[in-house]
């Protein structure tokens, strides 16, 4: 780029017509750089209230296995009371060790998540892998 100072006759040099660009490439980066740092902190979590699920129920097989995890945090294994520690050895027995068969987790609504979450971690210590969450159908009577 050519100038000349200290004159005002600007007709014996030829207009220089390129744009500089480094400019706007720096500038570019900047918003870059922002943009990749303020992504992550944007997302949160949002507190949600489930609804019921209202999809169609699975066919029921002939004897199932149930576990009940009751509102004063007694388990159940069909109608037999059952401590948490020997959940396993108890499905182990009803199900004839077939570790295909799919066992049908039911709790009560006042049952802390971590009770839930530590029956399904021995179930799935155990070796039982196809676990059904049992939910209420309909409307959420709230």
């Amino acid at each position: 780029m050519a100038f000349r100072l200290g004159t005002s006759d600007d007709g014996d040099l030829p207009m220089n017509g390129e744009i500089n660009v480094t400019p706007f490439i720096d500038v570019m980066l900047v918003l870059l750089i922002i943009f990749m740092v303020a992504a992550p902190l944007a997302t949160v979590d949002v507190r949600v209230d489930l609804p019921v699920a209202n999809a169609e129920s699975a066919p029921r097989p002939d004897q199932p296995v149930f576990v009940t995890i009751e509102a004063d945090g007694r388990v159940t294994v069909n109608d037999r009371e059952t401590p948490m520690g020997e959940l396993g050895a108890e499905i182990t027995r009803l199900t004839g060790e077939d570790r295909e068969q799919r066992i049908f987790l039911r709790a009560d609504r006042s049952v802390s998540y971590d009770k839930l979450m530590q029956a399904m971690n021995d179930l799935r210590a155990s070796g039982y892998l196809r676990v059904a969450l049992v939910g209420a159908e309909g409307t959420d009577p709230q």
